[in-house]
């Protein structure tokens, strides 16, 4: 019987320490929930965007625009003058090229243009790389590189390609680097980005330098436009629709251009352009504004960029970084609440591990077990064996992080079309308003894209939103600049044979 006792009241503390050890988890465990709900829920809070704090955004931006019109340096908008005063009309007939210079590989592109209610006839292009050696060697070997790449492509071209008799072939070029422009085509590279460091390039005018190296390869080719990716794509919906005003890249980075009457810009002090319009590339990735909601997260990675005050708008949604901050925000989970444990995945701390692509593929997981979730926990950041509940938290993070920044693109088109005066319908106006949109992150991440025109129709209101149309304008950096050489000629009015 004595043994017995022992066993049983031996048994009972066991099970009663068990007991315990249970309680204590289960209280561990509400309370890592309770901290994780409360850190999600200051964030949903930080990042709140109603009707009212949009439409500030979008008066600030207005008038940002209105600053940077009237004077350099007059705004955090750079508001640029980009000398392009002749959109495409869709009547271009002929042969045009483009070349698409914007990082480590680059196109040239052949562009044939059938003339009124033809459109593009025929395209077509190559993609090249660029060795690492030419990105931080010369000016001349860059550019004499890329001209012979562009000659060899234009060999290979048969009888119907050839120019008529005393006509050059002309190219439009993107150049996707910091320029100050001093004309249609000539414009002096600032600084390289994107792992180029060419010394002798910086100050120098690169339409210049690609027409010198042109030239020695014995190609009679002509650069007439030189643009950005934002204004091709202006370009390449104007092209298909002349109800095209503004048009938007949405990204890696992102941009805006809209149409300006010359006369609305006092800082232009040349002769007024025969169109009486201007495209302005806004740049508007440095937007900055009070009214903007930043978190602590934005602060630190701003704090932690290579350009520390700069591009704030773009920093808070384009995709380059939004899947940083959501990255930024588990690390806190992780670290505060133990979401993933008693450590914090090595993964989860290297910044930039978490791409938008991954993050959209997680928020738009439709599986009733969040199973894509799952496998890109486990195959990005090597995080195995997650609760459904712990999946839920993370796409509810994603939507919180994708909507703030679908939801401020938004405001800021909203902004362009506030200066433009199409935010409103007048009296006996039945004008279109269509937003030419391009990038990744609009095409690729439909809750982003819905989120961002359904957002804009509830700013505009019904009457309004009736008139105004998003349209999807592909390859501007390519196409949009074959199209700028085009309706920049300098054979205006002739027709190829």
């Amino acid at each position: 019987m004595g043994k017995k006792a022992v066993i049983i009241v031996t048994a009972t503390a066991v099970c009663a320490a068990a007991a315990v050890l249970v309680v204590r988890h289960r209280m561990r465990s509400s309370g890592r929930w309770a901290r994780a709900s409360a850190i999600i829920k200051e964030l949903e809070e930080k990042c709140g965007t109603p009707t009212e704090k949009l439409r500030q955004v979008a008066d600030a931006m207005a008038v940002e625009m209105h600053a940077g019109l009237a004077s350099e340096g007059g705004s955090k908008l750079k508001v640029i003058i980009s000398y392009v005063d002749n959109l495409p009309t869709g009547n271009e007939k002929g042969l045009f090229y483009a070349l698409d210079l914007g990082g480590t590989n680059f196109r040239v592109l052949r562009v044939r243009l059938g003339g009124k209610g033809r459109g593009i006839v025929s395209q077509e292009f190559i993609e090249v790389s660029i060795p690492e050696n030419l990105m931080v060697g010369t000016s001349d070997a860059l550019f004499d590189y890329i001209a012979a790449e562009l000659a060899k492509f234009v060999a290979k071209e048969g009888q119907d390609h050839q120019p008529p008799p005393g006509r050059q072939r002309e190219l439009g070029f993107t150049f996707s680097f910091p320029v100050l422009q001093s004309s249609i085509n000539s414009g002096t590279l600032l600084k390289w980005t994107k792992g180029f460091s060419i010394d002798d390039a910086v100050g120098q005018d690169v339409v210049a330098a690609l027409s010198k190296a042109i030239e020695r390869t014995g190609l009679d080719m002509c650069v007439s436009a030189l643009v950005n990716d934002t204004i091709g794509t202006l370009a390449g919906g104007r092209y298909i629709n002349q109800d095209v005003v503004a048009a938007v890249i949405l990204g890696t980075g992102t941009n805006a251009a809209y149409v300006e009457r010359a006369q609305a810009i006092p800082k232009w002090h040349g002769l007024l352009p025969k169109s009486g319009e201007m495209v302005i590339n806004m740049e508007w990735g440095n937007f900055k504004s009070a009214h903007l909601p930043l978190t602590e997260y934005d602060h630190s990675l701003d704090t932690e960029s290579l350009n520390p005050g700069d591009q704030i708008f773009e920093k808070i949604i384009s995709g380059m970084y939004l899947g940083e901050i959501v990255r930024r925000v588990l690390c806190r989970i992780a670290e505060e609440a133990s979401l993933f444990g008693d450590t914090i995945p090595p993964k989860l701390k290297v910044p930039f591990n978490l791409r938008t692509p991954d993050m959209s593929a997680m928020h738009q997981d439709a599986s009733s077990d969040l199973r894509v979730v799952r496998e890109k926990l486990k195959n990005v950041l090597e995080i195995s064996n997650t609760s459904l509940k712990v999946r839920k938290v993370i796409v509810e993070l994603c939507n919180i992080v994708a909507t703030r920044g679908a939801r401020l693109a938004a405001a800021g088109v909203l902004g362009v079309l506030k200066k433009l005066g199409r935010d409103a319908v007048k009296d006996g106006e039945n004008k279109k308003t269509v937003v030419a949109l391009d990038g990744g992150l609009y095409e690729h991440y439909t809750e982003y894209s819905k989120c961002m025109e359904n957002t804009l129709r509830e700013l505009l209101g019904e009457e309004v939103a009736e008139t105004v149309v998003i349209e999807h304008s592909n390859d501007g950096s390519g196409i949009g600049a074959a199209l700028l050489a085009a309706s920049h000629s300098q054979y205006p009015g002739i027709d190829e044979s």
